[in-house]
C-alpha cells in the first residue's frame, strides 16, 4: 500500500451518503468534490512505516560508527597515559636508585677518609653522623602508594593529565637533575678533616663549586668533574642512552687518587722493610697512568687436575695453546688447552692430559721446549735430562704408545738438575745441577756436553740458569752462596758477577731460587729466599732496583714476551703482576694452597698467546687468561 486513501476511496456511488449529494444539486456536489480533495491531500503529507524504520536504522549504524571510533580513541588515550605513567615510575626509581647509590659512596668515602685520617695522625676523625645511610624514605612509600592512586584516574583527569603531557618532563626532570646531582656536593667539600656534613643546598649554582678548591689528598682534575657534571645533564634531559666515555685522569706528581703513597706514614707504622712492598691497587693505574688504561686483567680459567704430586715446572708450546708440566710424580704431562670440560664443582673449565711422558726414575724438577716446540727436554732428581718429540696436540688420549716420542737422555751430570734454559740461535741446551755444574749440550744429537763451567764450585751450587737475551752468547746463572754471574759460552769464562751486597754472617736467606733475563733489556732479575726481588744490569753489574715482593720466599719468574710486565709467584700461595716500568704491583691473585711450606713452584707467560700458567705444590696448575 503506498498511498493511504482519503475518506471518500471508502464510499461507493450506491452509498446512500453518496446520492444524497448528488441529489443535492451542481453546488452541493462541487462542495463536496473540494472537500474530498482536500482529504486525499493531507493523507499523502503524512510518513509511511517503512520510511520511518529505514531512518531509525540509518541513525542507529550511524550513532554505532561514531560511538566505535570514540571507544578506539579512549583505548589509544589510556595506553598512552598507561605508558606515561609507566615512564614516570621508572624515572622515579632510576632516582631513587641513583640517590642509593650515591648515599652508598657518600659513607664509602667518610669511612676511607677516616682510615687514612687515623693512620696518617693517629686520632679519629669528626665527620658528624657516621651511620650507615638508610634507605627507608618516604619516596619509597611515595613509590608504592602512586600506583594504587593511578589506577583509580578516572577519564576526566587522564584527558587532564594529557594536556600537561608536554610541561611535566622538562620541570620534573630539571628537579631530579637539581636533586641528583646535588648528592656529588662532597667532591668539592672545602676540607678532608671538616666536620660538616655536605650542605643541602639547590645544587644549582655549579660555576660556583667548579672554581671550588680540592683537597690536598685528592689530585683529581676540575675538568673532569665538570664533564661528568655537563654528560649527567645531558643524559637526563635527551632520555637517550648516552654512551659513557672511559675517563682516564691524567698522572698526577702527588698523592696517588685513592690512596697514596706516603713517606712519613711508612716511617710513623714501622714498616721497615716491608715499606718497600710496593703494591697499587689496580684501580689506580687504570686512573694515573693513560698506559695501562688497556691493561688485560687475568682470571683464572683452566684448571689441570692429573697429577699425583706436586708439579715442579711448566712450559708452554711456542705457538700452540699446549702445555707441558713436569711433576714429583716422575711424569710429565701435556695438555691441549682447547680440549675442555666443564668442572663440577667450579666455574673453572677442567682439562685432561693428551699424553704422559713416562722415562725419569724420580721427581722431575724442570722442563723447557725448543723454539719450534717440536721438542723438549726435562731434568730430575736421578740426573738426567730426557729428550722428547712432541706429539699432535690433537692426538687421541687412548692411542697405542709411540716409542719415537723418547729421544734418549743426555748423560753427565751426577745430581738432579735444577733447571735448564734452551737457544733458539744456536740450538744449544744448557743445564744446572746439584752436582755444581753448568752444562752445555747440542740438542741435535744424543751426545755428552759440549762444555762444563764451575767444576771447582767456586761461586756454590748452581739454583738457576737462563740465556741473556740482549747477547746469545752469553748466559746467566745464580748459586747457593748467593752470587748470580754472567758467563760466555764460547770461551768458557766467567766476565762478570752481578753485585750481591752478601752479609759474611748471613744464613740460608741468601739463596737465589730463580734467575730471568729480560727479553729486550740487558737487565737480569732475580728471586731470593727472603722475599725480595732483585734487577740488575747486564753492563755494569750494579743493583739497579730491589724490593720486597712477596710475603714469603719468592720462588718463580717470568717476563712477558714484550718486556712490560713481570710475573712473580712465591709461597705465600699469591701471583703478582708487575709493571717493570713503575716497579708496582697492578694485580695479585691467590691461586694454590700450601702443601710442606711450599705453595708456587712455577709461573709462565704464552710466547704467542693470551695465557698464563701456574704451577703448585698442590699437584695442580692453573691457566689464567
Amino acid at each position: 500500500m503506498d498511498e493511504q486513501a482519503g475518506p471518500g476511496v471508502f464510499f461507493s456511488n450506491n452509498h446512500p451518503g453518496a446520492g444524497g449529494a448528488k441529489g443535492l444539486g451542481p453546488l452541493a456536489e462541487a462542495a463536496a468534490a473540494g472537500d474530498g480533495a482536500a482529504a486525499a491531500g493531507a493523507a499523502r503529507a503524512q510518513y509511511s512505516l517503512p520510511g520511518i524504520l529505514h531512518f531509525l536504522q540509518h541513525e542507529w549504524a550511524r550513532f554505532e560508527v561514531e560511538r566505535a571510533q570514540w571507544e578506539v580513541e579512549r583505548a589509544e588515550l589510556q595506553a598512552q597515559i598507561a605508558f606515561l605513567q609507566g615512564e614516570r615510575k621508572g624515572q622515579e626509581n632510576l632516582k631513587k636508585d641513583l640517590v642509593r647509590r650515591i648515599k652508598m659512596l657518600e659513607y664509602a668515602l667518610k669511612q676511607e677518609r677516616a682510615k687514612y685520617h687515623k693512620l696518617k695522625y693517629g686520632t679519629e676523625l669528626n665527620q658528624g653522623d657516621m651511620k650507615p645511610p638508610s634507605y627507608d624514605s618516604d619516596e619509597g612509600n611515595e613509590t608504592e602508594v602512586q600506583p594504587q592512586q593511578n589506577s583509580q584516574l578516572m577519564w576526566k583527569q587522564g584527558r587532564q593529565l594529557l594536556r600537561q603531557k608536554k610541561a611535566l618532563p622538562d620541570s620534573s626532570e630539571d628537579r631530579d637533575t637539581k636533586e641528583a646531582l646535588k648528592q656529588f656536593d662532597f667532591l668539592v667539600s672545602s676540607e678532608e678533616g671538616d666536620s660538616e656534613s655536605r650542605s643541602a643546598g639547590d645544587g644549582t649554582d655549579w660555576e660556583k663549586e667548579d672554581q671550588c678548591l680540592m683537597p690536598e689528598a685528592w689530585n683529581v682534575d676540575q675538568g673532569v668533574i665538570t664533564k661528568l657534571k655537563e654528560q649527567y645533564k645531558k643524559e637526563r634531559k635527551g632520555k637517550k642512552g648516552v654512551k659513557m666515555e672511559a675517563l682516564t685522569f691524567p698522572p698526577s706528581s702527588g698523592k696517588s687518587f685513592i690512596m697514596g703513597a706516603d713517606e712519613a706514614l711508612e716511617s710513623e707504622l714501622g714498616l721497615g722493610e716491608l715499606a718497600g712492598l710496593t703494591v697499587a691497587n689496580e684501580a689506580d693505574s687504570l686512573i694515573a697512568n693513560n698506559k695501562d688504561a688497556l691493561r688485560k686483567t687475568w682470571n683464572p680459567k683452566f684448571t689441570l687436575r692429573s697429577h699425583f704430586d706436586g708439579i715442579r715446572a711448566l712450559a708452554f708450546h711456542p705457538i700452540e695453546p699446549v702445555l707441558i708440566t713436569a711433576s714429583e710424580d716422575h711424569t710429565l704431562k701435556m695438555w691441549n688447552l682447547q680440549k675442555t670440560a666443564p668442572a663440577k664443582k667450579s666455574t673453572s673449565l677442567d682439562v685432561e692430559p693428551i699424553y704422559t711422558f713416562r722415562a725419569h726414575k724420580g721427581p722431575v724438577l724442570c722442563v723447557v721446549m725448543s723454539s719450534n716446540g717440536e721438542q723438549c727436554y726435562s731434568g730430575g732428581t736421578d740426573g738426567l735430562i730426557q729428550g722428547w718429540n712432541t706429539t699432535n696436540p690433537n692426538i687421541d688420549p687412548y692411542d697405542s704408545y709411540d716409542p719415537s716420542v723418547l729421544r734418549g737422555p743426555l748423560l753427565g751430570h751426577t745430581d738432579a738438575v735444577w733447571g735448564l734454559a734452551y737457544s733458539a740461535a744456536h740450538q744449544r741446551l744448557l743445564s744446572c745441577s746439584a752436582d755444581g755444574t753448568l752444562r752445555l749440550w747440542n740438542t741435535t744429537e744424543v751426545a755428552p756436553a759440549l762444555s762444563v763451567f764451575n767444576d771447582n764450585q767456586e761461586l756454590g751450587i748452581p739454583a738457576s740458569v737462563d740465556l741473556v737475551s740482549s747477547d746469545p752468547s752469553h748466559m746467566v746463572a745464580s748459586f747457593s752462596k748467593g752470587y748470580t754471574s754472567i758467563f760466555n759460552m764460547e770461551t768458557q769464562q766467567r766476565i762478570l758477577t752481578l753485585e750481591s751486597n752478601l752479609d759474611s754472617t748471613a744464613n740460608s736467606s741468601c739463596q737465589i731460587n730463580r734467575v730471568i733475563s729480560h727479553p729486550t733489556l740487558p737487565i737480569s732479575i732475580t728471586a731470593h729466599e727472603d722475599r725480595h726481588i732483585k734487577f740488575y744490569d747486564n753492563n755494569t753489574g750494579k743493583l739497579i732496583h730491589s724490593m720486597v715482593a712477596h710475603l714469603e720466599a719468592v720462588t718463580s719468574l717470568a717476563v712477558d714476551p714484550n718486556g712490560l710486565y713481570l710475573m712473580s709467584g712465591s709461597h705465600d700461595c699469591s701471583i703478582r703482576l708487575w709493571n717493570l716500568e713503575s716497579k708496582t704491583c697492578i694485580q695479585e691473585f691467590t691461586a694454590h694452597r700450601k702443601k710442606f711450606e711450599e705453595s708456587i713452584h712455577d709461573v709462565a707467560f704464552h710466547p704467542s698467546k693470551c695465557y698464563i700458567a701456574s704451577a703448585g705444590a698442590d699437584a695442580l696448575a692453573k691457566v689464567f687468561v
